[in-house]
């Protein structure tokens, strides 16, 4: 009976085990988690509710949500798309809702509906928990003319498989195949140096922003939509901007801290955050406040706030514009000086925050070692590569699960091409 070895027990490893389970029954598969819970970042992944996929609408280039994998993800997709996804969580007992904001959750908005649903489908598979791969290597091919082989001390290498061009050890057992989806390598991944592969110095992705400035802190809690910019760089995003007491955080910042993850790193997480407060240019913003300015000449800038009180009162302030002005009062500096304010408000990056535990590591294993219509590695037929290992990731709005679900697919479905094409 053929083997094959999961190393990581995460969205990409048990979507894997799944897919193989129903595909190939016959087929042995063991999955190492490293941690006592398996899916432990899907079950906190959307607060807990579990961000599943993206309609993708609106998405005018792949570029846009996988700021790196970009290329392997438009082949991936068309052999596990979204609406796939949608299909196999909703046909397997998840119904799911489509939001406003393109994001796909389960109706019951509880992420252990899809925990407790990957692991009915992985059934039949063998599940260790707390066990950390600590020797993982490739053993010669067998030759079945020759009898068994022996392997290492104290293993006798006995498999059959006639899809197996050689054995893939993983702590002292052979397997014929070994699919590893450990997710993002923060601290590199030590296991797979024996297989001399190209790899990516792994950076954090999804972060929020720490920002020193005590009057911006101070609107703590704030929201508004906003457009924010990484200055002396190409990096911007749109959407909602969430105010917290460290500094800036919500989908606007999140956005930019994936495009942005590689130049932050190299930077020490030090630059310049522009904040665009109405989204729009400069043109755009004097007009509405000449329209504004005409219709209130009389009236105090403060109880005619163009945004929420507490950041109107805010611009106003950095603006160096008194809030009991009038708007027949400004003048053409203090004019200038607030239409500069709300489309450019600069503030300093001192750091950055991890988002919730929804962290993604950008960088891991190349995709130049794998064939991108079947994440096989090039040099070690029978390894495969599945999820946030691999050099891919994405902007936040399940985006990353996508990438997990779709990869942990096409893994487990070339390992079943092999299987098939050699009886």
């Amino acid at each position: 009976m053929a083997s094959v070895a999961i190393i990581g027990a995460g969205a990409a490893g048990c979507f894997c085990a799944a897919v193989l389970r129903e595909v190939c029954p016959e087929l042995s598969v063991t999955v190492f988690e490293a941690h006592d819970k398996p899916l432990a970042k899907v079950a906190i992944t959307g607060g807990g509710r579990c961000n599943i996929t993206n309609s993708f609408e609106g998405i005018r280039s792949l570029s846009e949500a996988y700021p790196r994998g970009e290329r392997l993800m438009k082949r991936a997709l068309k052999q596990f798309s979204q609406a796939d996804c949608v299909e196999w969580f909703q046909s397997r007992g998840v119904p799911l809702v489509l939001q406003d904001d393109h994001c796909y959750f389960p109706v019951s908005q509880d992420a252990m509906d899809v925990v407790r649903c990957l692991l009915r489908a992985m059934k039949g598979a063998e599940l260790r928990l707390g066990t950390k791969v600590e020797d993982f290597r490739r053993f010669p091919a067998l030759r079945q003319a020759q009898g068994p082989t022996q392997g290492p001390p104290g293993m006798t290498a006995t498999s059959s498989c006639p899809a197996a061009t050689g054995h893939l050890m993983v702590n002292g057992e052979s397997f014929d195949f070994v699919v590893v989806t450990t997710g993002g390598a923060t601290k590199g991944l030590p296991f797979l140096e024996s297989f001399e592969l190209e790899m990516v110095p792994p950076v954090p992705s999804l972060f929020t922003l720490n920002i020193p400035d005590p009057s911006l802190k101070a609107l703590m809690g704030l929201v508004t939509n906003s457009r924010i910019s990484l200055q002396g760089t190409p990096f911007k995003a749109e959407g909602q901007l969430l105010i917290t007491d460290w500094g800036l955080s919500g989908p606007a910042t999140l956005k930019p801290s994936s495009y942005a993850a590689r130049h932050l790193a190299e930077n020490g997480y030090k630059g310049t955050i522009s904040i665009n407060w109405l989204c729009s240019n400069e043109e755009s913003v004097k007009e509405q406040l000449q329209l504004l300015s005409r219709d209130n000449v009389k009236k105090q800038l403060s109880s005619t706030p163009l945004l929420p009180s507490r950041l109107w009162a805010h611009i106003l302030s950095k603006s160096g514009i008194r809030e009991d002005l009038r708007w027949g009062e400004i003048g053409t500096k203090g004019f200038n000086r607030l239409v500069a304010t709300l489309t450019n408000d600069c503030y300093p990056v001192s750091g950055k925050s991890r988002f919730r535990e929804e962290f993604v590591t950008a960088g891991g294993v190349a995709l130049s070692n794998i064939g991108l219509n079947t994440l096989e590695c090039k040099k070690h037929p029978g390894l495969y590569f599945a999820g946030e290992v691999l050099d891919i990731d994405a902007i936040t709005g399940g985006f990353n699960l996508q990438a997990a679900w779709t990869t942990g697919y096409i893994c487990a479905m070339s390992i079943a091409h092999k299987l098939h094409s050699a009886v």
